[in-house]
């Protein structure tokens, strides 16, 4: 019954833009944190943003604050990753992830659920 079905991956040239939509469904969502996670080859699992999808609040990595932006979409069960300026280091498998913590460190560690990722490659 719980499913998140990412969208909107793709390969695009550096400075370029992409927009990651997650559809969620099967879980409740107040109180807790949604967002997305990373994954390149041989690297480590990296959390990129989450939002609180009962008060809004957003939380994002160092290394993409600035460029990436977290919204709820046209539901509270869909969540929107604007990712501006990307680079090659962006590169990776990202993934939604629904029931994170919603804490300064705690929505970095992981998720309950998560979808079956969508690929952004990042050109030179």
């Amino acid at each position: 019954q719980v499913q998140l079905v990412e969208s909107g991956g793709g390969s695009v040239q550096a400075g370029g833009s992409l927009r990651l939509s997650c559809a969620a469904s099967g879980f409740r969502y107040s109180g807790k944190c949604m967002g997305w996670f990373r994954q390149a080859p041989g690297k480590e699992r990296e959390g990129v943003a989450a939002i609180d999808t009962g008060g809004g609040r957003t939380y994002y990595a160092d290394s993409v604050k600035g460029r990436f932006t977290i919204s709820q979409g046209n539901a509270k069960n869909t969540v929107n990753l604007q990712m501006n300026s990307l680079k090659p280091e962006d590169t990776a498998m990202y993934y939604c992830a629904a029931e994170m913590d919603c804490s300064t460190v705690g929505w970095k560690l992981g998720a309950n659920y998560w979808g079956q990722g969508t690929q952004v490659t990042v050109s030179s």
